[in-house]
């Protein structure tokens, strides 16, 4: 008797994306199973691999290429992702990811750490690149960023003016940010018919010990005295907001130091302060993403379900892509099993029907992580035999 199988693994990061991670793991269930119907639904929580997500689970999706200033003021060839018109979007929903126009990974292995220089204004560009296009709706992922600039460069992309006292543009990044004496969002492009959808995991505020520059500045090159430095230009370039989207003008009923303090704000380096400011929502990444995808309609209609990461921990059920697979198969009553690169010892697996470590599969996590595509595989042939 043939089943219906749902594939719907994150990224197994720094190792193989979640669209490729999804395939070998069909392609061992098929080897077992070449009957059953198998879905791929590769998910994300709106860092890297979130376009390669949408194009692999969305039929018609089509990528449309774009260069773009990144985070190193190097011309970035990159795309962004037009997925089919929908009801709720007759013109089509363009997904952007910050990852791949203004990302750390941008920054070479091991990365080229800009703590005061990186930027998001190639994000902005290829925003503004979707919005030309005529989207009726934005979906942007804002995992992975590699700077701490509140989002000034995309708001300086998408045509807000950032001034110096000597009414000049201020340079790009959290350097320039320290320079900003005004704010003039009245050039900035409209929002789409349909919205922006900020795909984020990040819940902290903007500023303080839970801000942007004081826990993830660090990951991204930052001394002491430049987490410093950085929160408090943050801080003042949100207070120099705060008359400006209180007006009459105003795109949010909030002023900015109002918006800072907001959960989300501080994702992506600050980036999420400038997109509540611009009137976009955020929300979870891995809920949004299978909201999208449609993937409760399709674990509904399933007799089996995969999901994994690269590492699954005691962290892991904190919001995390399996966790939330988990609990969708779980009010459906399917059986739902899990594929990681590893597997900690303080992990609970008790949702899942069964669970594969590569590390163990391949014998050690030097061996899983050097042909992880071959492992993923054989993970997918022997969780086929287990769920039989």
């Amino acid at each position: 008797m043939a089943h219906t199988v749902v594939i719907a693994p994150d990224s197994f990061k720094g190792t193989i994306a979640a669209a490729d991670a999804a395939a070998a793991i069909a392609r061992g269930w098929r080897a077992v199973a070449p009957h059953d119907v198998v879905h791929l639904m590769p998910m994300a929580d709106g860092g890297e691999g979130t376009v390669d997500a949408f194009e692999a689970a969305v039929a018609g999706a089509r990528r449309i290429p774009v260069s773009v200033i990144g985070p190193e003021n190097t011309a970035v060839l990159t795309s962004w992702l037009l997925l089919p018109p929908s009801a709720d979007a007759p013109q089509g929903t363009g997904v952007v990811e910050l990852a791949s126009t203004s990302g750390i990974e941008l920054l070479g292995t091991p990365p080229r750490l800009r703590a005061l220089d990186a930027h998001t204004r190639g994000f902005g560009e290829a925003i503004a690149a979707a919005l030309a296009h005529g989207v009726s709706r934005l979906v942007l992922g804002i995992g992975s960023s590699a700077s701490t600039d509140g989002g000034a460069g995309m708001l300086a992309a998408l045509g807000a003016r950032l001034l110096d006292a000597d009414g000049e543009d201020i340079v790009d990044g959290g350097r320039g940010l320290a320079d900003v004496a005004e704010v003039d969002l009245t050039g900035m492009a409209a929002l789409p018919p349909g919205g922006v959808h900020v795909l984020t995991d990040v819940t902290n505020p903007l500023l303080g010990v839970r801000g942007a520059a004081a826990v993830f500045g660090p990951q991204k090159g930052a001394s002491v005295a430049e987490i410093a430095e950085l929160d408090g230009s943050l801080a003042r370039f949100a207070a120099i907001i705060d008359p400006v989207v209180s007006g009459s003008d105003a795109r949010q009923p909030n002023g900015g130091v109002e918006l800072a303090a907001l959960s989300g704000a501080g994702a992506a380096g600050g980036t999420g302060f400038a997109l509540l400011l611009w009137g976009a929502r955020l929300a979870p990444g891995s809920d949004a993403v299978a909201e999208l995808l449609g993937l409760r309609e399709a674990v509904a209609s399933s007799t089996a379900v995969i999901t994994g990461e690269g590492s699954f921990d005691g962290q892991s059920a904190a919001g995390k892509v399996p966790a939330h697979v988990s609990a969708i198969a779980a009010a459906e009553s399917v059986p739902v099993a899990l594929v990681a690169g590893r597997i900690t010892a303080d992990a609970d697996t008790s949702a899942f029907a069964a669970s594969v470590s590569l590390t163990e599969l391949a014998g050690s996590a030097e061996a899983a992580m050097s042909d992880s595509t071959h492992w993923l595989v054989e993970a997918g042939a022997a969780l086929a035999r287990a769920l039989a």
